[in-house]
C-alpha cells in the first residue's frame, strides 16, 4: 500500500516535491489556498495583459540545472526559453550608462574590470568559490544535516576541491571586500550592495560570502538566467502536469489551517475550503508545507512541547523579513526604449536605503512572449518595502500610502521609460497586504529568511522539522529563494522521506 503524503501550497517547492513524490509512487493531494498554482511565480490577467506576480526569472534550466534534473525526472517537456543577456542591467545614482551583468563570462569580466578598476581579485575569489560550491550542490548534500543519514549525505558530497570554500564559511561580501582592501570603494560596494539585496535580501554586510558566490555567478553561462515564454506560470503549469499524470491531486482554494501528530505517527491536518468556509480533517503519513517558516509554526498544534518551543524561539529570532511594493505596468511598446534589457535595476540615491522606491528591481516583457497584446508590453517594478509600515494602518491610510508609492515608482521610472497618459494602458500596484491576502505568506514578506552567515547552508532552517514526519520546503530552508532554490529543498525533503519508508 502506497504511503499517503500531503502536500501544503502549490508554490514551485511544493509541486516539485508533490510531483516527485507521486512519480514514485506515492499517494499526493496538494492543497493550495489560492485558486492559482505557483505561489509568489504566479500570474494574473487584465485586460489581454499577463503579469507575472513576483518571481521573473528562472535559473536551473541548463542541462545539469535542478529544473532541467526535476523534469526529465517526471518525464515531462522543459517550457520555451530564451537566456537573459545581460541578466541584469544595473543603473547607480546619477547614472546613465548601465553596469551590465553579462551572460558571457568574458564580457562580464571585462565589463566588472571596466567598471570597478582593481576589483578583480576579489571577483576571481567569487568565481572560485562559485565553481566549488555549485559542484557540491550538483551531488545534492542535506544541509543542516539533523541525523545520521543527512550527515552522510552530507559528507559524501563532499570532495577536496570543496575544501577551499572551508575558510570561507564564516565569513560575508564585506569581510571579503576589506580582504582585498576593497570595502571603501563607494560604487562596487552599492553594486553589490543592490544585487544582493535582490537575490539575498540582505545586503553585501550581511551576506553569506558562499551565498554570494553563487547568487553573483549563476548568471554567467554555462548556466544563467532565463526568461520564459507566456509567463512564470508556464513553470507551475508544467509541475502540475507532472504531479496529475503520475496520480497526484491539486485542490486549489483549500487553506491548511492546523497541523497535528496523532499516536499512530499519522498526521492530522486541518483543512478550510475557502468558497464554503467549510472545514475538514485529512490524515496523511507525511506532511510537506511549502510556507514561509513563520507560517508553519502557526499552523503546529503543540508548540509548547520542549522541541517544539526551541523551534518557535528560533523563528521568533530571526531579523524581520521584507515585503515588497509592486506596480504592474501594462504599455505601449513605444514606453520602451529600444535593445532595452529584460531586466534593470536602479538606485536614485547613494544615501537612501535599498527599498522604498529608492531602488527599483524592473523586468520588461519581450514583444511577441504571449503576456501582451501586439503592440505592447508589459513592465513590472519592485521595490524592497518594511511590511510593518502596510499594516495595522486604516483602509484610508492605506489606499493613500499606496497611491504615493505609486505616483512616486511611475515618476522614477519615467527617467528611463517613456511613461505617460498616452503610452500607460494599465497600471495596478501589490503591497505586502495584497501578498499577504494571495499567497498567504506572513506579513506579506517575499524572499525568504535573509542569507546570512547564521541562517546559511549549516546555519539554516532545515527541511525536516521537529514534528515527526512533517517536513518543510521553500524559501525558508537552504539553499534559499528562486525556483531554483525552492526545488532543491523539495528534492532534499523527497529523499528524506524516501530514506525514512526504507528503513
Amino acid at each position: 500500500m502506497s504511503k499517503e503524503v500531503i502536500v501544503i501550497g502549490a508554490g514551485i517547492g511544493g509541486l516539485t516535491a508533490g510531483a516527485l513524490l507521486a512519480r514514485r509512487g506515492y499517494d499526493v493531494t496538494v492543497y493550495e489556498q489560492a485558486y492559482v498554482p505557483g505561489g509568489c511565480a504566479s500570474t494574473f490577467k487584465r485586460r489581454g495583459f499577463t503579469f507575472d506576480v513576483g518571481a521573473t526569472q528562472v535559473a536551473g534550466l541548463e542541462p545539469g540545472g535542478i529544473h532541467h534534473r526535476i523534469f526529465a525526472a517526471l518525464d515531462i517537456d522543459l517550457p520555451p526559453v530564451t537566456p537573459c543577456d545581460p541578466a541584469c542591467a544595473v543603473f547607480l545614482p546619477g547614472e546613465t550608462q548601465a553596469i551590465n551583468v553579462w551572460r558571457d563570462r568574458k564580457k562580464w569580466q571585462q565589463e566588472r574590470q571596466k567598471q570597478f578598476p582593481g576589483s578583480e581579485p576579489f571577483w576571481q575569489l567569487l568565481a572560485k568559490l562559485f565553481q566549488a560550491s555549485w559542484k557540491f550542490q550538483g551531488r545534492d548534500p542535506v544541509l543542516p544535516p539533523r541525523n545520521l543519514w543527512d550527515v552522510w549525505q552530507l559528507t559524501t558530497a563532499l570532495r577536496l576541491d570543496t575544501l577551499i570554500t572551508v575558510p570561507f564559511t564564516l565569513m560575508t561580501v564585506g569581510d571579503a571586500l576589506r580582504l582585498y582592501g576593497l570595502y571603501d570603494n563607494q560604487r562596487l560596494k552599492t553594486f553589490l550592495d543592490l544585487q544582493l539585496k535582490l537575490y539575498s535580501q540582505v545586503n553585501a554586510d550581511e551576506t553569506a560570502l558562499l551565498y554570494a558566490a553563487t547568487a553573483l555567478g549563476v548568471s554567467q553561462e554555462p548556466q544563467g538566467l532565463y526568461h520564459l515564454q507566456g509567463s512564470m506560470q508556464v513553470l507551475s503549469d508544467r509541475l502540475v502536469e507532472g504531479l496529475e499524470q503520475h496520480g497526484g491531486k491539486l485542490f486549489t482554494g483549500h487553506s491548511v489551517e492546523k497541523i497535528e501528530t496523532l499516536e499512530n505517527h499519522q498526521t492530522k491536518v486541518i483543512i478550510r475550503q475557502r468558497k464554503t468556509g467549510k472545514t475538514f480533517t485529512k490524515t496523511a503519513d507525511h506532511v510537506v508545507a511549502n510556507v514561509p517558516v513563520q507560517n508553519l509554526v502557526k499552523m503546529i498544534d503543540g508548540l509548547r512541547k520542549p522541541r517544539l518551543n526551541l523551534y518557535q524561539q528560533r523563528v521568533d529570532k530571526l531579523p524581520e523579513a521584507s515585503g515588497a511594493f509592486v506596480i504592474y505596468l501594462g504599455v505601449t511598446d513605444e514606453a520602451i526604449p529600444k535593445n532595452c534589457p529584460p531586466h534593470l535595476q536602479f538606485l536614485y540615491d547613494y544615501d537612501g536605503v535599498i527599498g522604498e522606491n529608492n531602488s527599483l528591481f524592473v523586468s520588461v516583457s519581450k514583444l511577441g512572449d504571449g503576456r501582451a497584446p501586439d503592440g505592447q508590453r508589459t513592465l513590472i517594478a519592485s521595490s524592497f518595502t518594511d511590511t510593518q509600515i502596510w499594516n495595522n494602518i486604516s483602509e484610508e491610510k492605506y489606499q493613500q500610502l499606496k497611491q504615493e508609492y505609486s505616483i512616486e515608482a511611475i515618476a522614477r521610472l519615467s527617467n528611463y521609460f517613456q511613461l505617460n497618459s498616452n503610452t500607460i494602458i494599465h497600471q495596478e500596484a501589490a503591497t505586502p497586504r495584497t501578498f499577504a491576502y494571495y499567497t498567504a505568506r506572513d506579513k506579506g514578506i517575499v524572499g525568504g529568511i535573509g542569507q546570512r552567515v547564521s541562517t546559511f547552508g549549516p546555519f539554516g532552517i532545515a527541511t525536516r522539522t521537529p514534528v515527526k514526519n512533517l517536513w518543510l520546503v521553500g524559501d525558508s530552508t537552504h539553499p534559499g529563494e528562486g525556483t531554483a532554490g525552492v526545488s532543491y529543498s523539495a528534492l532534499t525533503a523527497v529523499r528524506q522521506i524516501e530514506n525514512k519508508n526504507s528503513i
